[in-house]
């Protein structure tokens, strides 16, 4: 092969004599690469699922707290309303007034959607009021038109925002803002339109995530006003706090689960909602699966040492009378044990170099296969082709000193 004539001497011998014994070499590299193949792709889906965890703990706020309403059955509710009227704004308004940081709150309330259409189109979209501040302490962002504002909500003004994917209904082709939607038997009149954010996913963690694209939302006093209710619902369906500081969120939850405690009786007819803490639980889980793929690739790459303990004795013995004649003509120890110790660097450097293309390749068919992210972070790749290279010089050491300390005379009888 050209290239291995444009390598130096020392390493185009050693690349030479790993070439004639070519399918060995194949045999004791394919431990190097599927252990670094491994690390890589776990790396990869690893770090692909933190970010994808860290997009679907966002749109909840990382500095919110949320308080939602516990679904119950008749006969609970029934019994639960005897002593608490269930989640309100005055509880949202308590726990800004007590929680330690906590700088504002929005309550949705969701409306019973069962027909939403316009002059253009058809949707089965679901409404919800909202106070002013659901979209900032949401995260989502208004692309057309504005967002609801306090005075909408003063008003009790029949309009709303409504999500990309309820806009590509309603209005196929045409311009939404300004234009009129029936939910129910009410009129609204588009104001915005959000921006896209398709999180890929409905839930996380056991909570479920807003659906933003395929909503309605309105002020919540006009929702309140001008939609029917059953008299035992709650006043809210959820309300966010965001606090100051998320150093904050584990004791502004204690805070906020006594006064809604106080609140509501004692009765638990709400649960409280700590996204930090779904991230971290969500990070604690993934440690668990990385520790686990990260053993079974470090025993990979132990295997993928051992072969190459293997085929380098197996070299020692086939070559006695090769290393005996280089003693013989004056090669020193050092050199016998430099010679065998190139051969198994370049076993290590291709089966390091191999295994990053084989872990790239994995990694993204999982992603195509498995429908999970991917992400690249150089620092773990880098790492585990170090240790590659670590691990097969390690198990090189041995052979190269048993070439060195063979006697010159006693290889070269050797028939």
């Amino acid at each position: 092969m050209k290239w291995i004539s444009k390598l130096p001497p020392v390493w185009r011998e050693a690349v030479e004599e790993l070439w004639r014994r070519r399918l060995r070499t194949l045999l004791t590299l394919l431990g190097l690469i599927f252990g670094v193949g491994a690390i890589v792709a776990m790396q990869a889906v690893g770090e692909g699922s933190k970010r994808e965890a860290l997009r679907m703990v966002e749109s909840l706020g990382l500095h919110n707290l949320i308080a939602e309403v516990k679904p119950q059955d008749e006969a609970t509710l029934k019994e639960s309303r005897a002593r608490s009227l269930g989640l309100s704004v005055a509880d949202a308004h308590a726990a800004l007034a007590v929680v330690p940081g906590a700088e504002k709150f929005a309550a949705e309330k969701r409306v019973r959607t069962h027909t939403v259409f316009s002059d253009h189109g058809r949707s089965d979209a679901q409404a919800s009021g909202i106070s002013a501040d659901w979209f900032e302490l949401s995260s989502l962002q208004v692309a057309k038109g504005r967002a609801l504002d306090a005075d909408d909500e003063r008003a009790l003004a029949p309009v709303a925002v409504i999500g990309h994917q309820a806009a590509a209904g309603l209005f196929p082709g045409a311009d939404p803002i300004g234009a009129l939607v029936k939910v129910n038997h009410v009129w609204l009149e588009v104001v915005g339109v959000l921006a896209d954010r398709d999180l890929g996913q409905d839930d996380f963690e056991g909570v479920q995530l807003g659906s933003e694209s395929n909503r309605i939302y309105l002020p919540l006093a006009s929702a309140r006003a001008r939609f029917r209710f059953q008299p035992q619902e709650d006043e809210i369906d959820r309300f966010l706090l965001r606090l100051d500081s998320p150093n904050k969120l584990a004791a502004g939850a204690g805070v906020l689960s006594a006064v809604l405690d106080q609140r509501h009786a004692g009765i638990a007819d709400y649960q409280l909602v700590v996204p930090q803490q779904l991230f971290q639980q969500h990070q604690q889980t993934q440690r668990i699966f990385q520790v686990v793929m990260g053993a079974i690739a470090v025993i990979s790459l132990v295997v993928g040492g051992i072969g190459i303990m293997n085929i380098m004795l197996a070299n020692v013995l086939e070559r006695r009378r090769e290393i005996g004649l280089l003693r013989a003509l004056g090669a020193r120890r050092r050199d016998v044990i430099a010679q065998f110790l190139r051969e198994a660097s370049v076993i290590c450097i291709s089966g390091a170099l191999l295994g990053l293309v084989f872990g790239g390749v994995l990694a993204y068919l999982i992603a195509t296969f498995a429908g999970w992210q991917v992400a690249w972070a150089p620092v773990p790749i880098l790492l585990s082709a170090a240790f590659c290279a670590l691990v097969g010089l390690a198990f090189g050491v041995y052979p190269a000193r048993q070439a060195a300390q063979l006697d010159p005379i006693a290889a070269l009888r050797q028939e």
